[in-house]
């Protein structure tokens, strides 16, 4: 009777099931002829009552998360059950309609119940992810509900999300606890238990953003708790596509985070294999924030003393009285009243695109000395060098004759603890364990011709030239005051506003102090750990970070247009090598 698929619906019991109270003959029903469901009224219905089949199968595990939604469908109803609505008989068409009816009651008003086993769309790629339960952590020890405003330098930040996500091997073999043989299900028992004492020092976590009378966005302390959720999904570790995280991470392995300020999604993969992903607002933390809390998290799994507790302090990100920045910032930073309207894109528009990279060390090594210049008093750094090389590539991609006298712009992220701190041991303590943003985007244009001819060595010159205003403490004071001078402004980093009309732009972030190796839950180091950051601007963005197989090899994060990434993967294979199994040591 079930038949077709991989699954056999058998027929266990026929009945008639009637109304325990007499009724006058009509009904409300969920009919549809557009295939959307409605109330409407049906008279006559034939008092012997419906025919109910009773199957040895629980469709409702089976159905699809959309279909839970308030515009679910006939369609999708008939599309995900596991058994032909037509199968259901009665004495007379009024009947059938009734059960129908009763039939999508009875999923409707049930989902709830069954929460816990709900498929998510994976959005492509050739594996499923299965969401099996969602549920709220809150911190451990009860907190008195308070407002944390966010500094000048949170409000330079859009309200985006980044995601950072870790893949480990099968751990049946390591322990958690000192306990050997866990399942999945301990695993997940004790990164609930250690997120929520971890949230008990990184309440921000467990707040949520709201508006205060300004407009500005606030921080409300309340506990409400972070969004974790439990997954499955049928593809093995060595088979996934990381390279193309377009398709293996997005919409699958890491989180949309819905509520709150962070939303955790742990899958388990078929190999037993799992991947812990975070999801959080980019206005509460930065990286460095992240990286804290990440480490933190796992040092409450095994058991460990905090290494670092977070401050708050927002007075060390006060403003000067009076005020004072340098013009320039102008020419850096941007009003959000002041930029022009947005286009909107054209279907003949090259697509971003998310690529995970490797570059050994030895292409390291060899690009510094290439974009150092003989002239130079100092060596330029491996992010200075592999900077200036891919700002050429992404000149060279514009290939246009009309596209040559065009700007090109590269913006790198500093971070300010370090600088705004600089004398003061005190507050270079504070500032070491700050949780906030603390970044300014310096970025250097240059026209498109140039960087095409000249060697690396002058690029790199330039790179260096541009950040060198930006790694002060009155660079980051005078960005505080610029802040304060606009508010309420709201405000953005000029580069992230930058589309191809603009000539090409893009942002590189130094992943450099990711803490891979120490994201150790109890179950071994992770096979792989990086940041996802498709973070639906016009200017790519780009994020080198440790290698975790290969001490001096960087794994670089890379959204790009196609035909920059098409010319990078063309010209320059040699240095930004795909990422594989292979090289992970997966396979």
């Amino acid at each position: 009777m079930g038949g077709g698929g991989d699954f056999t619906v058998t027929l266990t019991k026929k009945e008639v099931v009637e109304a325990m109270l007499p009724m006058q003959e009509h009904c409300l029903l969920i009919l549809s002829k557009s295939g959307k469901p409605h109330v409407s009224r049906c008279d006559n219905v034939d008092s012997s009552g419906p025919l109910v089949y009773f199957f040895s199968c629980c469709f409702l595990e089976r159905m699809p998360y959309s279909s839970f939604s308030p515009s679910i469908s006939v369609s999708q109803i008939n599309e995900t059950l596991p058994i032909n609505p037509l199968l259901i008989s009665s004495t007379n068409s009024h009947s059938l309609f009734f059960l129908f009816s009763l039939h999508l009651c009875f999923l409707l008003t049930h989902i709830h119940k069954y929460n816990s086993y709900l498929e998510i769309t994976g959005g492509g790629g050739d594996f499923t992810v299965t969401l099996t339960k969602k549920e709220v952590v809150e911190a451990m020890l009860p907190m008195q509900e308070h407002w944390l405003p966010l500094s000048n330098l949170d409000l330079l930040l859009p309200p985006v999300d980044v995601s950072v996500f870790f893949c480990y091997k099968n751990p049946h073999d390591q322990s958690v606890n000192g306990r050997h043989g866990f399942s999945f299900g301990s695993m997940v028992g004790a990164l609930k238990i250690a997120m929520s004492q971890a949230l008990v020092s990184y309440y921000a976590f467990s707040g949520e953003v709201v508006s205060n009378s300004a407009g500005e966005p606030e921080l409300l302390c309340n506990n409400r708790g972070v969004d974790f959720m439990e997954a499955h999904a049928d593809v093995r570790l060595e088979n996934l596509n990381l390279y193309n995280p377009d398709v293996s991470i997005e919409g699958k392995l890491v989180p949309k985070k819905e509520n709150g300020v962070l939303s955790v999604q742990v899958t388990e993969l078929k190999c037993s294999g799992v991947v812990v992903a975070c999801t959080f607002d980019h206005r509460i933390a930065d990286a460095y924030s992240a990286n804290m809390f990440l480490v933190s998290w796992a040092e409450m799994a095994q058991s460990k003393p905090l290494s670092v507790t977070p401050a708050f302090r927002r007075s060390l990100l006060n403003t000067r009285r009076p005020g004072s920045y340098d013009p320039s910032f102008d020419n850096m930073y941007v009003p959000i009243s002041a930029l022009p309207p947005s286009k909107a894109p054209q279907p003949s528009a090259d697509p971003l695109m998310s690529r995970l990279y490797y570059v050994t060390a030895e292409q390291l090594s060899l690009l510094q000395m290439l974009a150092t210049s003989k002239s130079s008093s100092c060596k330029r750094t491996k992010l200075e060098s592999l900077s200036a090389f891919l700002w050429k590539m992404v000149a060279k991609s514009a290939d246009l004759d009309d596209d040559n006298k065009k700007i090109c712009k590269m913006g790198i992220v500093v971070d300010g603890r370090r600088r705004l701190s600089s004398g003061d041991e005190d507050k270079a303590a504070a500032m070491a364990n700050y949780f906030g943003n603390v970044l300014s985007v310096p970025f250097g244009e240059k026209i498109i011709d140039e960087l095409k001819e000249k060697p690396l060595s002058w690029v790199g010159d330039a790179v260096h030239e541009y950040l060198e205003g930006a790694v002060t403490r009155e660079h980051f004071l005078g960005l505080i005051d610029w802040v304060e001078a606009h508010r309420p402004e709201p405000a953005v980093a000029k580069i992230y506003c930058s589309g191809s009309n603009d000539g090409p732009a893009f942002v590189v972030s130094s992943g450099q102090r990711f803490p891979v190796s120490k994201v150790n839950f109890g179950w071994g180091r992770p096979a792989l750990g990086s940041y996802h950051f498709p973070w639906g601007g016009e200017a790519g963005y780009v994020m080198p970070m440790p290698s975790p197989v290969r001490d001096g090899d960087w794994v670089v994060y890379v959204h790009l247009l196609k035909g920059q990434i098409e010319l990078i993967e063309t010209e320059a294979a040699h240095v930004f090598r795909p990422l594989t199994p292979e090289y992970l040591k997966l396979a």
